[in-house]
């Protein structure tokens, strides 16, 4: 089916985004959500302009209880639906008795077939019902994300429409609205985490870091993607 990827002005709130992505989508459209500030920010948007947005999570089986935490503290405060979707235990067998437990380390290569396996795989089937998919990227994250837009076409996974409603959010304004409305926060962000993945991946930044630079902090700045957001 073709759609139509609208137009944005410059000042079109993250409300409006999402309803201006909805609609092009045509269909059913979730949000993909890791539980981070900004994926939080989004429900609290969403459910504030009433607006019609389903709710998926991957459970790559080494996600942070804290992460775990945030679930349930939405599920209670907006009676959510969460569809999650998990790994292919045979994937997982085979990789980790194949190559060990910690083979992502090893080179780029590995970390990609853990990223595949554990996410990129269940994201596939997660998208395959949708029209339409919500992320919380924003251009200002990282150096892979500098060219975001805030609704485009996703060929990569089957031409569905990708919708980045906080795409000019900068870090402080996505915590001022979480604060501001008393959003449910992964206990991470106050011990120094600034972009929260699985565990092993995912460590504190220290002062003068961007957002990202404790996933995957053995790599390049350029590499660090998981391949759910490939471009």
């Amino acid at each position: 089916m073709s759609t139509t990827i609208p137009n944005r002005a410059p000042d079109t709130s993250p409300a409006e985004i999402l309803k201006a992505g909805i609609e092009a989508a045509q269909g059913p459209v979730s949000l993909a959500c890791s539980f981070s500030l900004e994926d939080v920010a989004i429900i609290d948007i969403a459910s504030k302009a009433g607006l019609n947005l389903g709710v998926f999570a991957i459970d790559t089986g080494r996600l942070h209880e804290e992460t775990y935490e945030v679930a349930e503290a939405l599920l209670e405060r907006y009676r959510l639906k969460i569809d999650w979707y998990f790994p292919r235990h045979e994937d997982v067998e085979r990789v980790e008795c194949e190559k060990g437990l910690f083979s992502f380390r090893e080179s780029l290569e590995n970390r990609h077939e853990c990223c595949r396996i554990r996410k990129v795989e269940p994201l596939s089937r997660a998208l395959k019902p949708l029209q339409g998919w919500v992320t919380g990227m924003r251009r200002e994250q990282s150096v892979t994300r500098g060219d975001l837009k805030a609704i485009e076409r996703d060929e990569l996974n089957g031409g569905i429409i990708k919708i980045n409603p906080l795409i000019d959010w900068s870090e402080s304004r996505v915590d001022e609205y979480v604060r501001e409305h008393n959003l449910p926060i992964n206990r991470l962000f106050t011990q120094g985490f600034r972009s929260i993945g699985c565990a092993p991946c995912t460590r504190a930044v220290q002062p003068g870091e961007d957002a990202r630079a404790g996933r995957w902090w053995w790599e390049n700045p350029e590499h660090k993607e998981c391949g759910l957001h490939r471009r």
